[in-house]
């Protein structure tokens, strides 16, 4: 049997804290053990090793104090206070004291303002709940703040979007560690999406207008799935959502909150990843199979979506089961 990866990941808890949001992280990351991925173990800490009453009302006990961030791979601030008041010095230097020793340290919604608060955003991109977006800009100037995404993944230092977008952000830490099949496995048995498309944009200010039907825009999604190896253009796919070429970008961009290139790119590229993790098919095969035409095609767009190669990901992430007489996997191409 593999040894099992160990990941400690510390969570924030404070008085006024929600209990969705302190949930999140504990119920993504602990499915990774209860599915037997990785040894992943979650504690909550607080300022004092005592005790927090939630948004709701509850008191939770048998909280650590911030020593238990000094253990931790990853650090999570699940959450702020909804006045937005500064991080305190104490937690302040709590988080880039992680940082420093090399945790991730994970702001979700409106915790990536105790996260700029440490400094840990400096001269970067970040995002947080749409509400807060004018708030965080206007007190840290030198982060340039993106509200049309679900997260951002510094490799370091990461933020969410607002509430259910830690959701995501989670599933993505899980997917970095463990692979897409890991994440896509962890998602099936929270019964969530394992990776949305579009950003929190659409909800800025007011919904957009809802179409009469998002129908034809599913069935077009399902359909191009089922033929990424081929040319999937915005004539193609207007075609079969039985739309004009203008009609159908506008309705796609309303439903899936990216361009229609966008969201083929990032399916293949998905695919592509699926393939790599379990099967030893040749790159250059993968690449037909995925629609990317050519093995350089597919090289430089993994490379530029993952930082890293085909070749890198499948040995990094490689899924299948181990030969049963020598104990190897089995041997890959490409």
């Amino acid at each position: 049997m593999p040894t099992l990866e160990a990941v400690r990941i510390a969570v924030y808890a404070f008085d006024g804290v929600t209990m969705f949001h302190l949930s999140v992280p504990q119920m993504v990351f602990d499915e990774v053990a209860r599915q037997g991925l990785g040894d992943w173990e979650t504690v909550l800490f607080s300022d004092r090793a005592e005790s927090i009453r939630t948004a709701e009302g509850y008191t939770l006990g048998g909280l650590r104090g911030l020593a238990a961030a000094e253990e931790a791979d990853i650090v999570v601030v699940p959450s702020w206070f909804d006045d937005g008041r500064a991080a305190g010095p104490t937690l302040q230097r709590t988080l880039t004291g992680a940082h420093s020793r090399g945790a991730t340290v994970a702001g979700l919604c409106l915790g990536a303002v105790a996260v700029a608060d440490a400094g840990l955003l400096s001269r970067r991109t970040a995002v947080t709940h749409w509400q807060a977006v004018d708030m965080l800009a206007t007190r840290h100037p030198d982060i340039a703040v993106d509200a049309s995404v679900l997260y951002i993944d510094h490799g370091d230092v990461l933020t969410s979007a607002g509430t259910a977008s830690a959701i995501d952000a989670c599933l993505h830490l899980v997917r970095r560690r463990l692979g897409a099949a890991a994440a896509n496995r962890v998602a099936r048995s929270l019964v969530v999406a394992p990776h949305r498309e579009g950003g929190q944009a659409q909800y800025i200010e007011r919904p957009l207008p809802a179409h009469a039907s998002d129908e034809p825009i599913a069935a077009t999604l399902e359909w191009a799935l089922r033929h990424l190896a081929e040319p999937l253009t915005i004539e193609r796919l207007a075609a079969v959502a039985h739309m004009s070429r203008r009609t159908f970008i506008r309705a796609f961009q309303a439903s899936t909150g990216v361009t229609p290139a966008l969201w083929v790119k990032r399916q293949r590229l998905d695919e592509a990843r699926r393939l790599l993790e379990s099967t030893d098919l040749p790159i250059d095969q993968v690449a037909a199979v995925c629609g990317f035409g050519s093995g350089v095609t597919l090289r430089q767009s993994f490379a530029a979506a993952f930082a890293t190669s085909p070749s890198e990901y499948r040995r990094r992430f490689d899924a299948r089961t181990t030969d049963s007489r020598t104990g190897q996997r089995p041997a890959t191409r490409g």
